[in-house]
């Protein structure tokens, strides 16, 4: 029998694996369902919501080279999502406004903060050059 994708099928749950579940479908058939197809939450021990014997509605996603993947988490509805709170928004820098400022104290804070990281940048490097191995 050759399933076709969407097909909605019930099926018992036959084995449980770490990565998935093996279900047992009508015609002998055997399916997997991906561990991220079990549910619409997030999953990391499968045996919370599947257990072995276990009926379950599933649906086909694929069907390839005789591999069967289906999934149990597109037969139900997802839950509506939890809007998020708002950020706040980041306070303000305090600092003088720029209209207050001439150019002139702009340029001048501007170079000497330039002048301080650079110093800083040299006193490194000669720092560096004096303490390594030749």
């Amino acid at each position: 029998m050759e399933l076709a994708i969407g097909t909605v099928l019930e099926g018992k749950v036959k084995t449980i694996t770490k990565f998935g579940a093996f279900i047992a479908l009508p015609e002998n058939l055997t399916g997997m369902v991906h561990i991220s197809e079990v549910a619409h939450t997030y999953v990391s021990d499968i045996r919370e919501h599947l257990t072995e014997g276990q009926e379950v509605k599933v649906m086909v996603i694929s069907n390839e080279n005789g591999k069967i993947n289906l999934s149990i988490k597109k037969t139900s509805t997802p839950p509506p999502r939890q809007p998020r709170p708002a950020r706040e928004a980041p306070a303000p820098r305090q600092e003088a406004p720029a209209q207050s400022q001439s150019f002139d104290d702009m340029l001048k804070r501007f170079m000497a903060d330039s002048d301080s990281k650079i110093s800083g940048l040299r006193e490194f490097a000669d720092h560096k050059t004096k303490t390594r191995r030749r």
